[in-house]
């Protein structure tokens, strides 16, 4: 550590201690201030209760708020303190970034809640705070509630996943006071500040404290203010809280890149990770009845996986997912696999052509026993499970992951996941989830709009199944598939905006849905796709975004950039300045983007390729159809 970041963390402590030493009363008033951000948490414990302030800049972005373990606790005295400081980099699995510094400052307050005997501990970071209580000393059977306050603006306003639907908002916080809006409010909110800054709250760590169950946000009328509360029963031993987490960035799409939650979850736990591989599947869900020009119609069958399986093999895609329906019945213990299909056959020719596989199990369709379910795929030859049907249950979406990392299998959550916000860290093989509105959910389609607000509010609770990337949309908007759009012509796309979309959302499996076929017919498009080093990044950032506007990602492969773009349903033109390329490099750049021609509804499969060059500082105009999108392919010169 060097001299300056030294004495800038000892300064830290020193805050801290003055402002303990000085508080005489019952009032006892503590300061946390971040290491090099000009962001801090002023903590007041008085009358039987902790209150926290949230600062940036000199400006209160959350004001004073109750943070409590104990309900109607009557008694609490602070026992003690101690202070805590960190500046340390890891590198995940994968992810947006190859390297994540962790650096925060922490107080720790000993505090005696009745007669239980907790810790209160506040971590600071430049972007953000953590907020969790450590239980040391209880009696069986206690009670308690980690409720946590958010004093907010009356002109702040509000966004949040809405599960299987478009997310809610914009709600205003005096809206939430009049009782104009009353809607179930879910993890990650995001809040537009009325000074421009925005936060996002959530939490992270669930996994160290799965029985405080997922956080719940209300708006407490009695108080005035925003809540959030998860009660449970103890039951003996020590116990932590899940952290409460409240990240700031001045960008609202800084908010999807933040780390905070990532550094404030549980450190790897699987020994072995090197079974435990990102990338691209392909998928033949929504594939089932397309026809080819060759009048092969795709369904549940052996030549219709080996056509998916060698298209993979060919384009190095690293996986193949089977979904639904590859088994008519399942008791305990014993599939009964549909008489169309030799999953052996199939399973035999992906390990030739160096395909691996996930297989879906639905379960809807019948119990076949966890103990059991896990070796049987991986005896079976797998490489992932899709659960589709699971349920919203912290413990079961727990034991699964584990169970699932310890039969060298990853594992992708569907239809209303628990969040489980950094659980990527701790057992990497979580690789994806559907904590959204996928494309043509429910046989649903979702509009760009609906898109953007995802892209900036689901996605910062981790990696993302949203299955983009459809090529053949007017074959789709046709009604030529059999799990299309239940309403033709209301997928509103374009198919440069389906390659964008890939890389704006954020996921360890990027899942293609479409057939083989019109990827090849759009091979010179697919290249963008194809190329992209799915969740390998070095380097991840979003560009500019716009709540349901637009939003411009890119993201960094060694010396190689993949930039996606995309608009809502206005034409758009993004100025896209290049400044972080090297300096002094010449780069050559392909642009897959929209024509003059191209519209989301209309004309959505008009698309043009071109090639250029492009040095540091060079600003890009990215021009976008209505629903449309762009993307750049940015690598250095050859010499």
């Amino acid at each position: 550590m060097d001299k300056n970041k030294f004495l800038r963390l000892k300064f830290l402590v020193l805050i801290v201690i003055f402002s303990f030493n000085a508080c005489t009363g019952q009032q006892t008033i503590f300061t946390v201030k971040a290491p090099e951000a000009n962001v801090w948490v002023v903590l007041n414990a008085s009358n039987g209760a902790i209150k926290y302030r949230f600062l940036k800049e000199g400006k209160e972005l959350i004001g004073e708020s109750e943070i409590a373990i104990i309900p109607n606790a009557t008694a609490l005295k602070v026992v003690g303190s101690s202070v805590n400081s960190k500046h340390e980099t890891w590198k995940p699995v994968w992810g947006q970034f190859s390297e994540i510094t962790d650096e925060y400052a922490e107080l720790i307050l000993e505090v005696l809640i009745e007669d239980v005997k907790a810790k209160l501990y506040v971590r600071v970071f430049n972007e953000g705070i953590g907020l969790r209580y450590e239980l040391e000393e209880y009696k069986e059977d206690t009670e308690v509630d980690f409720y946590c306050e958010y004093n907010l603006n009356n002109k702040d306003v509000l966004y949040s996943p809405n599960s299987e639907n478009s997310p809610l908002g914009p709600i205003t916080v005096e809206e939430l006071k009049k009782g104009e809006k009353q809607s179930r409010l879910m993890t990650p909110l995001v809040i537009e500040k009325f000074d421009h800054k925005h936060l996002s709250l959530l939490e992270s760590d669930l996994y160290s404290a799965p029985e405080f169950g997922v956080i719940e946000f209300n708006f407490n009328k009695e108080k005035n203010r925003l809540t959030s509360s998860n009660k449970t029963k103890l039951k003996g031993g020590g116990t932590k809280t899940p952290w409460r987490v409240i990240l700031v960035n001045d960008a609202v799409g800084d908010l999807v890149t933040n780390t905070v939650p990532l550094n404030l979850a549980t450190p790897k736990v699987l020994e072995d990770v090197s079974w435990v591989k990102p990338g691209k599947t392909l998928w033949d869900w929504r594939v089932h009845g397309y026809t080819t020009e060759d009048e092969f119609t795709y369904g549940i069958n052996n030549e219709s996986y080996i056509r998916f399986i060698d298209f993979a093999a060919e384009k190095s895609i690293e996986y193949f997912l089977i979904d639904a329906n590859w088994y008519t019945k399942v008791t305990k213990g014993h599939f009964e696999i549909s008489d169309k299909l030799d999953i052996e056959k199939v399973a035999t020719h992906a390990k030739e052509k160096g395909v691996k596989l996930i297989l879906y199990y639905d379960r809807h369709k019948g119990d076949y026993g966890d103990e059991a379910l896990f070796p049987y795929f991986e005896s079976l030859g797998m490489s992932g499970i899709k659960y589709g049907f699971m349920g919203h249950n912290v413990f079961f979406t727990s034991d699964a992951i584990q169970k699932s990392a310890d039969n060298h299998l990853l594992i992708n959550f569907h239809d209303s996941p628990v969040p489980f916000t950094g659980i990527e860290r701790t057992l990497p093989n979580a690789i994806t989830k559907e904590y959204c509105h996928a494309q043509q959910d429910s046989r649903r389609a979702f509009t760009p709009e609906t898109f953007i607000k995802m892209a900036l509010i689901n996605a910062i609770q981790g990696p993302l199944d949203m299955n983009n990337g459809n090529f053949s949309l007017v074959d789709i908007n046709n009604g030529n598939r059999e799990k299309g759009p239940i309403k033709q012509h209301s997928y509103f796309s374009t198919v440069a905006s389906e390659a964008a979309r890939t890389l704006i959302i954020y996921s360890g499996l990027v899942c293609l849905p479409d057939a083989p076929e019109a990827y090849a017919e759009k091979a010179d498009l697919f290249e963008f796709i194809q190329k992209m080093p799915v969740g390998k990044w070095d380097e991840s950032t979003v560009l500019q975004a716009k709540m349901g506007a637009y939003i411009s990602t890119a993201r960094r492969y060694k010396e190689e950039w993949f930039i996606g773009s995309v608009t809502n349903e206005e034409e758009r033109t993004l100025d896209i300045n290049l400044d972080f390329l090297k300096e002094g490099q010449q780069y050559e750049i392909t642009y897959y983007e929209d024509t003059s021609e191209t519209h989301g509804k209309t004309n959505p499969e008009a698309y043009q390729i071109r090639k250029g060059k492009v040095k540091k500082g060079s600003i890009i105009k990215a021009k976008m159809a209505v629903g449309g999108g762009h993307c750049m392919w940015i690598k250095p010169e050859l010499k």
